[in-house]
């Protein structure tokens, strides 16, 4: 049914040889996803947010809260019996085959390179922001937006991109210090913006809630889906978990409901002090976030300038008379999001190493490099894409990019988390996902739904990416694949798989 399968004991022959020591509480696990999870979606997905459902953007958080929610519970579940490289990837050809995995591993290049460049774009609106209000400086906007947003390049967003790449390179990693540190700032200035916000908030500017119906809070939830990618940062961590099956649920669903709480009352005070309202054109259109429409009437915008804001947090601040705390959560996003760039392109690069190693991909990909000790040739490469994408793409194109790529990945796991448990019901699993046969299939449906609310285009994009990863495959993967040739042992179809009793999903 799937075709040639790499079995799960191959890829497990490695990782067997270690033993992971379980250190990691239920506390551990919670902090861990807050820290991985907030970050540009946040700090700057906030405004295209508020374009597309107005003050129903905080209904669209717990929409995508939800089904990032049930989709980590499946994603735990590999995560704990598959301890190796890959992610979704490694999971796919171990279940459902070399031809599912190539599409998720196609697919995850849209999740890690164009993330990276979405994160990118939103430090840049932040660094360009903190420069003009503390020194002052007029910067060009032609060289700090791409053509998409009404300039010509994003130079800030290009380097930064450029010197994340050049630490993979040289193999700099953070310590669990740096990270604890760039965490806890976060968190204070998410707090600081709500401390400050709340109190000032105008029910007024709550009305109407959504101008553009469920429609446009569906749309806003699979935008703002990006804001919680990067809560699988917590089930990878299944292997080092003391009690799994108890700490791991807590730990998932303890960080999203945080980072939703969070998500909300940020969102609320952003509505209730400055307004969140989607602009129209003069036909009654609403003009699309990141498009040069929505830049040029943003222009001439005194009110509900949230929407228009590259640094949309910071901006409220100062319009509510708070500049030196904006300049303060300006400080943060500019200090926290590096780390988030990092982590996606080592998520990146990691990936296209996997693939190259299956042979999936040229081999000459996974070279490391001999003084480094680092996959240089793959890095450098994702390096220059991300580069290119910051360059010349708005965030929220990005962002709605990589999100249909993400969505792809997690049905996959929720789809191979049900299979595993029909066809290796007897394997050992440190962590098995609760109610699998309500859980898995609401996680499918979840993705689907969001992928669906994505735009037109958007969606046209993914299918467009996959037809070419379809070519890659067929022209130059497929033949040169390592299970296809034969080196690793392949059950070509189910057929072939020895018989035996299919027990029921539970």
């Amino acid at each position: 049914m799937f075709g040639r399968v790499k079995p799960l004991d191959a890829i497990l022959a490695t990782a067997e040889k270690k033993s992971l020591h379980r250190s990691l509480g239920a506390f551990q696990l919670t902090m861990l996803g807050v820290g991985a999870v907030i970050g540009t979606g946040i700090f700057v997905l906030t405004a295209e947010a508020a374009q597309k459902a107005g003050p129903g953007m905080m209904v669209s958080f717990i929409i995508a809260g939800f089904v990032c929610a049930v989709a980590a519970l499946c994603y735990a579940e590999m995560a704990a019996m598959v301890p190796v490289s890959g992610s979704a990837y490694t999971y796919s050809y171990a279940v459902m085959g070399e031809l599912v995995a190539w599409m998720v591993g196609w697919a995850l290049i849209l999740e890690y390179a164009i993330a990276a460049g979405a994160v990118s774009v939103g430090w840049s609106g932040y660094m360009i922001g903190f420069v003009q209000h503390s020194f002052h400086i007029a910067v060009p906007l032609e060289f700090v937006r791409g053509p998409f947003d009404g300039g010509i390049i994003n130079l800030p967003a290009m380097s930064i991109a450029a010197v994340i790449t050049g630490l993979l390179v040289l193999g700099t990693k953070e310590s669990a210090t740096v990270n604890a540190v760039l965490v806890a700032i976060k968190i204070a200035a998410l707090s600081m913006f709500v401390v400050l916000t709340l109190p000032v908030i105008q029910s007024g500017k709550f009305v109407p809630f959504a101008p553009l119906g469920f429609a446009g809070i569906s749309g806003a939830a699979a935008s703002i889906f990006f804001a919680y990618v990067g809560f699988d940062a917590v089930s990878t961590a299944a292997e080092e978990t003391k009690n799994p099956q108890r700490n791991m649920p807590i730990g998932l669903i303890g960080s999203l409901g945080i980072c939703t709480v969070f998500y909300m009352l940020v969102a609320a005070g952003v509505i209730g002090t400055v307004g969140a309202q989607p602009m129209f054109g003069p036909a009654g259109e609403v003009l699309s976030p990141g498009t040069p429409a929505l830049s040029a009437a943003c222009a001439a915008v005194q009110d509900n300038a949230v929407v228009c804001s590259k640094e949309a947090l910071a901006w409220t601040l100062r319009s509510v008379g708070y500049p030196f705390v904006g300049w303060l959560v300006g400080a943060a996003a500019i200090l926290a999001l590096p780390s988030v760039i990092l982590m996606m392109m080592f998520g990146q690069t990691r990936i296209f190493f996997v693939m190259s190693r299956d042979g999936l991909l040229p081999e000459f990909f996974s070279r490391i490099h001999p003084k480094f000790h680092t996959p240089h040739v793959i890095t450098m490469l994702t390096g220059v894409f991300v580069a290119l994408f910051a360059a010349f793409f708005p965030v929220g194109l990005l962002a709605d990019v990589s999100n249909s790529g993400t969505l792809f990945a997690f049905a996959a796991v929720s789809i191979a988390v049900l299979v595993l448990r029909r066809t290796d019901a007897k394997r050992h699993r440190p962590f098995r996902t609760p109610a699998v046969a309500v859980v898995a299939p609401i996680s499918i449906a979840g993705c689907v739904y969001l992928f669906l609310s994505l735009s037109h285009e958007t969606i046209l994009l993914f299918f467009g990416w996959a037809v070419i990863g379809l070519f890659v495959y067929y022209t130059y993967s497929r033949s040169r694949s390592h299970v296809g040739r034969g080196t690793v042992e392949v059950h070509e179809t189910d057929a072939d798989i020895p018989p035996q009793s299919v027990p029921p999903i539970v």
